[in-house]
């Protein structure tokens, strides 16, 4: 006797009306019909139906939905085949589209939810995010670590201004004073040296000082951020070591 309509829509997750709309339109004609006219499918009917379906999911209206299953050279491999191809190809493009609302949400727990011409007018070549990943493996299971997380997260543009501002103007300062032959353990060397731990303190983590001991040896071990330093005044990384050194033994004694 074959399955009913009203089966059929529960197998499928489709509507009788919809059933009745490709019966209609020559799209689904159930291979039977009961004593009574009713609509009856048969398996055959099934195979058709999940074809539709899978057409229709990938975005095809019913006329090419019918070309389709209707092609006189299309056998039921190629229909496999094609399947096949329209589904990786979707596969593809919604790995794509993941991937890209990942980054989306990274930038936002970042607190970077910027257009490209907002972070480039705030950060200009620096890219906050260029060292995310390696920061993550090196420090990830610190406290300090998800405490830069949640303050970052809650920064506006305006803030990544102010941050950036009082940086580069402490940059500026330092600069100067290493160029105006200030030794590392001299007062006003420190004094910056203790600026710098604070702005840290202030914007993104607590550091106590032997926290900002192991920044300041990271500043000569890792070269990236030697050739930063450097860039601004040769031996300026080396110089600003030796100041965090003496701050915080200075502190500390």
């Amino acid at each position: 006797m074959g399955y009913t309509v009203g089966q059929v829509a529960g197998f499928a997750g489709v509507t009788v009306r919809t059933l009745h709309h490709y019966d209609d339109i020559g799209l689904l004609v159930p291979g039977g019909r009961s004593h009574a006219g009713h609509r009856r499918y048969d398996d055959a009917d099934l195979d058709r139906l999940q074809r539709i379906l899978f057409y229709r999911e990938l975005g095809f209206p019913l006329d090419e939905v019918a070309a389709l299953l209707d092609d006189p050279d299309a056998d039921p491999r190629a229909h496999l085949r094609r399947q096949h191809e329209l589904l990786t190809a979707r596969i593809d493009k919604l790995q794509r589209m993941a991937a890209a609302v990942e980054q989306a949400m990274e930038a936002r727990r970042m607190g970077i939810d910027l257009t490209p011409e907002e972070r480039f007018e705030v950060f200009g070549d620096k890219d906050p995010e260029q060292y995310a990943e390696e920061t993550e493996q090196r420090w990830g299971g610190t406290e300090a670590y998800a405490e830069s997380r949640r303050r970052a997260a809650r920064y506006t543009k305006e803030d990544w201004q102010r941050i950036k501002a009082e940086a580069d103007a402490w940059e500026e300062r330092y600069t100067a004073l290493a160029a105006a032959g200030e030794p590392p353990a001299g007062p006003a060397a420190m004094d910056l040296a203790e600026e710098h731990r604070r702005h840290i303190g202030t914007w993104f983590f607590t550091c106590p000082y032997e926290m900002h001991r192991c920044l300041a040896e990271m500043y000569v071990a890792d070269e990236r951020f030697t050739a930063y330093y450097d860039a601004m005044r040769p031996g300026l990384a080396e110089h600003l070591k030796e100041a965090i050194l003496a701050n915080a033994a200075r502190h500390e004694g």
